[in-house]
């Protein structure tokens, strides 16, 4: 598989041949291509930075400039085999209803997104008392485009809430898996593979 951010990676690599995918949030394609290329996927992308939008079409990428808050409305019903929003649930206005969109539009959903519980976020508040800049979170508070911090353990109360279930999860420190019940402690980032 292409050299993929690690979350990008997992994805990949649990995408089946030939699947319908709609990546929320593409970036500049990157899994896409990697999907279409490796997977023979029938990759498509919706993204709300124009830069990201030329660079992931001049790769021959089939990507449109849309925001996830709003533009998923014009998306019809099971139309994908998966849906998928990677580091993006914590920048949208509305991560609830995002969450029940990516389930209308593809028949699973995956899920990535940095865990603000991360051992190194809650000691960088604790003893520096000041927000956190990771390696998942590499931006200062005010250049960072995250306006909810969710944590593991929050995403699946809010998934019991909403009769979402979950498939497969995946909790990451870099490259190297987390699992077992420290897995909201020690991951600073984590992907789900979702089904309603």
């Amino acid at each position: 598989m292409t050299a993929l951010r690690p979350d990008l990676a997992v994805i990949a690599d649990n995408v089946p041949l030939g699947a319908r995918v709609l990546d929320v949030g593409c970036g500049d394609g990157a899994l896409l291509a990697a999907l279409r290329e490796e997977k023979s996927a029938d990759a498509r992308g919706i993204e709300l930075d124009a830069e990201n939008v030329a660079v992931a079409m001049a790769r021959g990428l089939s990507v449109v400039q849309g925001d996830a808050d709003t533009d998923l409305a014009d998306y019809p019903d099971k139309a994908f085999d998966f849906a998928i929003l990677s580091q993006t649930l914590q920048t949208t206005r509305a991560p609830d209803r995002v969450l029940d969109d990516l389930l209308r539009i593809g028949a699973r959903a995956f899920v990535s997104f940095p865990n603000f519980a991360y051992w190194r976020v809650r000691m960088s508040l604790l003893f520096g008392g000041r927000m956190p800049i990771t390696e998942a979170l590499p931006l200062s508070w005010h250049e960072t485009e995250n306006i909810h911090q969710v944590t593991i353990d929050d995403f699946r109360a809010m998934l019991a809430t909403r009769g979402i279930v979950v498939e497969k999860a995946w909790f990451l420190s870099g490259n190297k898996p987390r699992s077992g019940p420290w897995a909201n402690l020690l991951a600073e980032q984590a992907v789900f593979l979702l089904r309603r």
